[in-house]
């Protein structure tokens, strides 16, 4: 690295001199196993489905890692799924309704509550297991309670509460490339680089996300609305920040479990995404205004 004009260089790209602005959220984090990869992989793509962003879904949610027969419970493959909200009264509304729903409902699966504390016990299978309808059975093993509900290839194992923790959501960085091809190819070159590190996930379509946005709207009802500072089409008609030959830009956006987990993933997936054709990689921020947690680019790449 060396220092530029604009900020730090690395792989000739300017990493400006800027911050992301994240948010205190709450976090669950869910163990669930099943019979193969076929069936993990439908559980996640399921459980995940519509969490990109809080903004309007009802959560953020992921895969933070695969994990091996001997870190879960009953022994067989599975993987850490996170989950993310404003509170944990909304985890408690959420979780249960996606672990009935998405993972119930798939073959084999075994859900466990990930977390070992936290601020509170969300339910899990203490609400789940009634549909049951009466033939539920409870199993206390080792201090954890856990729910056998019948279903059709034999039982559903659910774990009877879940911890919620504090997290960290919102970290982010902007990739800036010559041309689409080159930002899309930087981005997974970034997310790449982020997926296999733990306590995190990148809760947006394969990790990205097109339609950066900003706080507010000229329409009254919407909370949020595109970023035009960073969208090619409206240079010349708004105070663009896109740097000069920029024509793509792709936003990282990071939940994790703690602020240390996030500046990890991002240090990680900015070295990963520069180089050539990638001319600047910044990051979005609300003046410090929204956020408690400001990731300094500068400061967590020296």
């Amino acid at each position: 690295m060396n220092d530029a004009r604009t900020g730090v260089e690395i792989a000739g790209t300017q990493i400006e001199d800027t911050f992301a602005e994240a948010f205190r959220m709450r976090v669950a984090r869910l163990v669930v196993t099943a019979h193969d990869d076929f069936w993990l992989d439908a559980a996640v793509r399921e459980f995940a489905g519509y969490s990109s962003s809080i903004i309007s879904c009802d959560s953020e949610a992921g895969l933070e890692r695969p994990l091996a027969p001997r870190e879960t419970p009953d022994g067989r493959k599975g993987v850490a799924l996170l989950v993310f909200g404003f509170s944990a009264d909304a985890l408690a509304e959420v979780v249960p309704n996606r672990v009935g729903q998405c993972l119930m409902t798939c073959p084999t699966t075994a859900v466990y509550d990930g977390l070992s504390e936290g601020e509170q016990r969300i339910p899990l299978g203490k609400t789940i297991r009634y549909f049951g309808d009466g033939f539920q059975k409870s199993k206390l093993i080792a201090g954890r309670r856990y729910w056998r509900v019948p279903v059709m290839d034999g039982e559903f194992v659910v774990e009877h509460t879940a911890h919620v923790a504090k997290g960290v959501g919102g970290g982010n960085f902007i990739v800036q490339g010559t041309s689409a091809v080159a930002a899309l190819a930087a981005a997974r070159r970034a997310i790449e680089a982020i997926n296999p590190l733990p306590s995190v996930i990148t809760p947006f379509p394969g990790g990205v996300a097109r339609s950066g946005s900003k706080v507010g709207s000229r329409y009254k009802k919407l909370k949020a609305s595109t970023a035009d500072e960073y969208c090619p089409t409206l240079r010349g008609r708004v105070q663009t920040k896109l740097a000069e030959g920029a024509n793509a830009a792709y936003e990282i956006v990071i939940d994790g479990l703690d602020e240390a987990a996030v500046a990890h993933a991002m240090t990680e997936g900015i070295r990963a995404a520069a180089g050539k054709d990638v001319l600047a990689i910044t990051a979005g921020n609300y003046g410090g205004k929204l956020g408690k947690f400001h990731f300094h680019l500068h400061e967590i790449l020296s």
